[in-house]
């Protein structure tokens, strides 16, 4: 296997309609792959789904002639659904994964939406522990735990790339709300000062950007850039200081418009509810919960 650090290619994916980037990383040698935080079409208006973010992804892969082992989620999303199970169907030997705390994620919102936090469980092939070692051909990777904006929140660390999900976002963004059941910012501040000590040219790929100021929409960054210019949490802002910004910032922010759709399938690793006697899907809204 190769020494950490090892290069890896990234192709990136804007799904403008949530600002979510998903990412295709492969290892040139083997031609092995990853997926991270794939997104699922959603229309909210029409309570329609589609597959045209996924197929993007799906159509990469195979262009690409990559062979796709891991389907990886950075979290339990409140902002889009994830097709993670739409991919697994087309890609048969890759293993939809995310951190352990999803159980805890699960067991909290479980009783709002009437589910049932084992069988949820049961929808993801891997739940990795904290700091598990896996790889991508001959690329070693990890897990590293990054608690603070949910509590199953991960990072992943392969070859030289580290996809950060929503605890960083690019430097002139900062950081993402600690405000839901389980989040902490001060537990947020320290996931991030884990992450500020891997070397300052490790390549920073975040999972949303909104284009803040008007500039065009990004995704990379680096570990260094980050500590230098992280407009929440560069060097020098103490946890305290943190804390108090996120808190204040946390009680400004409205509630995520797809909250309620993405928890249903994302707690089940993209899996749809069944259909109903009459063959209709059906996703709950539970009236005053949010």
């Amino acid at each position: 296997m190769n020494a950490p650090g090892t290069p890896v290619q990234v192709h990136p994916f804007h799904h403008a309609d949530t600002g979510t980037w998903s990412y295709v990383v492969a290892d040139a040698d083997s031609r092995h792959a990853a997926i991270v935080d794939p997104v699922l079409d959603f229309d909210a208006k029409s309570g329609r789904i589609s597959h045209a973010a996924a197929q993007q992804l799906l159509d990469c892969v195979r262009d690409h002639g990559l062979q796709v082992r891991w389907l990886l989620e950075t979290h339990a999303h409140a902002d889009h659904m994830t097709a993670a199970q739409w991919l697994a169907a087309q890609l048969p030997d890759a293993i939809v994964a995310i951190g352990q705390g999803i159980r805890e994620v699960q067991r909290t919102f479980a009783p709002v939406f009437e589910l049932n936090p084992e069988a949820m469980a049961e929808c993801f092939d891997c739940l990795f522990s904290d700091d598990d070692a896996f790889s991508l051909g001959g690329v070693p990777a990890r897990v590293i735990p990054v608690p603070g904006h949910t509590r199953d929140s991960v990072a992943y660390l392969i070859g030289d790339a580290l996809f950060t999900g929503d605890s960083l976002f690019m430097p002139d963004a900062g950081t993402a709300r600690c405000d839901f059941p389980g989040g902490d910012a001060a537990m947020l501040y320290r996931s991030i000062q884990h992450l500020y000590e891997l070397p300052d040219t490790t390549r920073v790929f975040i999972c949303h950007d909104y284009g803040p100021g008007g500039r065009a929409v990004a995704c990379e960054t680096t570990i260094g850039a980050q500590k230098r210019g992280n407009i929440h949490v560069r060097a020098g802002v103490g946890e305290a200081e943190f804390v108090a910004m996120r808190e204040a910032r946390d009680a400004t922010l409205a509630v995520p418009a797809l909250i309620i759709p993405s928890l249903q399938v994302n707690l089940r690793a993209g899996a749809l509810p069944g259909t109903s006697g009459n063959g209709i899907r059906y996703l709950r809204v539970p009236l005053d919960q949010f």
